[in-house]
Formats: C-alpha cells, sequence, structure tokens
C-alpha cells in the first residue's frame, strides 16, 4: 500500500497507481489526491480534505491516520471516499500559501489572482472533485479541515457555506459527535472550498477549524480526538459517538469587514482570540468613507486580520442565534 502523506511531502508518486484487496478499490489520481472505493456498495460519498492551507498541519497529520488505517484493513470502509491534500507545495514549504490563498479561489475566482501554482491547483481541485460526483446518486458530503492562525474562546467549530437549501442532518448529527463548539452559518457566497463543493456540486459541505496551527510534529492529537473519532465513525458507518460537552452554539455571519483602503485600521489588538465578544457601539474598524460599529447588544468577531490584501475580509461579525436557524 502507499503512504499518502510521505508521497507528498517528497514530491513522488507511488510505485503503483492503483490497487486493490479483498475489501476496496483504491486509485491515485495525482499529487495528493486518493480515491479510495469500497468493493461490497455505499450510501454515502464523500470528499475529506486537508492542507489547503499548507501550515495547517493536525488535520493532515489525522487524515493521513485514516488513510492509513483503511488501506491497512483495520478500518472498515462503508463509504467512497476522495481524500484531498490541498496544497502540496504549501505543505513543503511549511507556508499557509505561497502567493495566495487558495481559499478564496474556489468557484472559478483563481481567475481574479495573480496566475500561479496555487491558480492552477484550485483549478485541478474543483475538476477532481467534480469528476469524483459526476453522476453519484449516493449522499454526498465534504469535509475541508482546517486549523486557526490565533487562540480562540471556542477552540472547534465548523463554517457552513451559504445555500438555499436546508443543512444536512446527517452531517449536523457528525459534527455534534465530532464535539464541536460551535458552528457558524455563511450568509453570502464565497471562495472557500466548501462553498464550491455546496453550491456546484450539491453536497453536504462543511470547513472545520480545529484549533491551532503547528508545524508538525508539534500537534498534540489528542487534542482533535473528538473529530477523529467521528470521521473514523462516519467512513465505516458506525454509530457516531454520543456527544459529552455542552450543547453546540449557533453563529451567523451578520457583517464581512473587508478591506478596501490601505489606510484601513482595525481597531484591535492582535492577539484579539477568535469568538470574542463586543459591546454594541464598540467601533471596530475604519478607512476612508466607511466605519464600523457594533450594531447589536453583542457581536463576536471571527477571524480579525487587518493585514490581508485589499478586497478581501479582515474579519467577520457574528450574532448568536438559535438551533433553529439550522433548518
Amino acid at each position: 500500500m502507499i503512504d499518502l502523506l510521505a508521497l507528498t511531502l517528497a514530491g513522488e508518486e507511488p510505485a503503483q497507481s492503483g490497487g486493490e484487496n479483498a475489501m476496496l478499490r483504491w486509485h491515485w489520481l495525482g499529487e495528493g489526491l486518493l480515491e479510495i472505493c469500497p468493493l461490497h456498495g455505499y450510501q454515502r460519498a464523500a470528499v475529506i480534505s486537508a492542507g489547503i492551507h499548507g501550515n495547517e498541519t493536525a488535520p493532515i497529520e489525522l487524515l493521513n491516520q485514516c488513510v492509513d488505517e483503511i488501506l491497512a484493513g483495520t478500518r472498515p470502509l462503508a463509504v467512497r471516499l476522495l481524500v484531498v491534500l490541498g496544497n502540496p507545495s504549501a505543505v513543503r514549504a511549511g507556508k499557509r500559501y505561497l502567493v495566495s490563498d487558495m481559499n478564496r479561489m474556489f468557484g472559478g475566482r483563481y481567475g481574479q489572482f495573480e496566475p500561479s501554482e496555487e491558480t492552477l491547483r484550485a483549478q485541478r481541485l474543483e475538476q477532481a472533485v467534480s469528476a469524483f460526483f459526476a453522476g453519484e446518486e449516493a449522499a454526498r458530503f465534504h469535509f475541508d479541515l482546517h486549523t486557526a492562525i490565533r487562540e480562540s474562546y471556542l477552540p472547534r467549530f465548523g463554517l457552513l457555506p451559504f445555500q438555499q437549501r436546508p443543512y444536512s442532518a446527517a452531517m449536523l448529527a457528525l459534527l455534534d459527535a465530532a464535539a464541536l463548539d460551535a458552528v457558524v452559518i455563511h450568509q453570502a457566497p464565497g471562495g472557500t472550498f466548501s462553498h464550491f463543493t455546496s453550491e456546484q456540486l450539491q453536497a453536504a459541505s462543511c470547513t472545520l477549524e480545529l484549533g491551532k496551527a503547528r508545524p508538525f510534529g508539534c500537534n498534540d492529537l489528542q487534542q482533535f480526538s473528538g473529530i477523529h473519532q467521528a470521521l473514523r465513525a462516519f467512513i465505516s458507518a458506525e454509530p457516531l459517538p454520543q456527544r459529552a460537552q455542552a450543547p453546540m452554539r449557533v453563529f451567523r455571519v451578520e457583517q464581512s469587514l473587508i478591506k478596501r483602503s490601505e489606510a484601513f485600521k482595525l481597531y484591535l489588538s492582535d492577539d484579539t482570540a477568535n469568538f470574542t465578544e463586543l459591546p454594541r457601539g464598540t467601533l471596530l474598524c475604519e478607512q476612508p468613507g466607511e466605519a464600523y460599529r457594533v450594531q447589536h447588544d453583542s457581536e463576536w468577531i471571527l477571524f480579525p486580520n487587518p493585514h490581508v490584501a485589499l478586497g478581501l475580509r479582515a474579519g467577520m461579525m457574528l450574532r448568536e442565534v438559535p438551533r433553529t436557524a439550522l433548518f
């Protein structure tokens, strides 16, 4: 069998492009792309991706463990699976990205960026997942695994792409079982990988933020046991773990703070944690002709970053909403 992560880090291809055993068939589709299919039928087809940002290593290690278990026969496979290591060049460099943030490029938005290895990779991933789901009648899922740049008061959370249809009950059950602290509902289309698979391919999709980004070898994978156990159960069609934590909180994006000028100022310290709660009237940011103050009794800040390129999001303002907002 093959070691997906070792091959990707080495920039090498396996000696054989495919193989099978009594339970499954696997096929290497290209760098960081591995399709694995059970031989005895399935009811779900899933893309599980990691490494869209190359320095977010814990999800890559978790996903590689799952693949090792499946190929070794110690983990039953009950779903048709496409495993994606998103940005191999950035993974090898230990950087979030080399030229531009790939998770802003999907849905054809790569055409808005300076041509680079990453714009080509975004196109390749769109093609790969589109081909994987083409003609697929089984229930479709996509879990895109990430870690965050900064600390967070709610360290494990999911980002649900904007969509008109209800969110999948099966996906929400997995998020509950994975011990997520919160989910965030987007209110507008975006350039993320999970938005592309939701909008274009009708998958039940979610971006999962699972802690803080650290280098290979510096991750305490016990901190990720919730998502690891839930994904294993999902892959094997086994009962999901019982949630022992407080109920998952639900937030909705109320405002995206877009940086439109180099004079943009964000009035938060550089170490402000995700999900910091801010009271009504707080002046958050200013730029020529525009300022934003907290509009409601409480809003929470997510992904504050004044150093993004012009035209990109420098933060998101959230409001807490009831769970019924998911349906």
